[in-house]
């Protein structure tokens, strides 16, 4: 199976677009900010380059684990013997892949796997730290719509295009 790379790198940006706009003081940017007690000075100290960059590298990360979620093709073929490149793969991997070699690669099938990532894995993760921090649920629920809308659109473009 092949896989697009650049697709990747580009769901990977998705995290940071959508972060801009999310957090932006005309949408829920300043909600987070009381939420938060922080002030407008505060956020602009800190070094960009690293809060930027390091968000880029674990937005990477996000989308290897996202498409091993939205391409189901990637853990049926380990299932099967692939992939066909190597000595050991068996007969069964072929005949696999032409029955659903890219059944359900689509942006709307990849979508719906990653709003379902964000509503069972980072909603709960996020909602359960929080309360440990006794957070608001207003707190909960910027942040975990957050993830639900940047996981549904990396997840579309990692099944889509990937």
């Amino acid at each position: 199976m092949e896989f697009n790379f650049i697709a990747l790198l580009l769901a990977g940006i998705v995290t940071l677009v959508v972060g801009f706009i999310w957090y932006h003081p005309n949408v829920f940017g300043t909600i987070w900010m009381r939420e938060n007690n922080l002030t407008q000075e505060q956020l602009r100290t800190g070094n960009m380059l690293k809060i930027f960059g390091l968000t880029y590298v674990f937005s990477l990360m996000i989308t290897m684990t996202l498409m091993s979620l939205t391409i189901h093709q990637s853990g049926a073929i380990g299932m099967v013997g692939g992939p066909p490149l190597v000595e050991s793969a068996k007969p069964s991997f072929a005949a696999f892949m032409a029955d659903y070699g890219t059944a359900y690669r689509t942006f709307k099938h990849g979508a719906l796997h990653g709003f379902i990532s964000g509503l069972f894995f980072a909603f709960p993760v996020i909602g359960i730290n929080a309360l440990f921090e006794r957070k608001s649920w207003k707190y909960i629920f910027i942040h975990a719509g957050f993830w639900m809308v940047t996981l549904t659109l990396m997840g579309g473009i990692i099944c889509g295009f990937a």
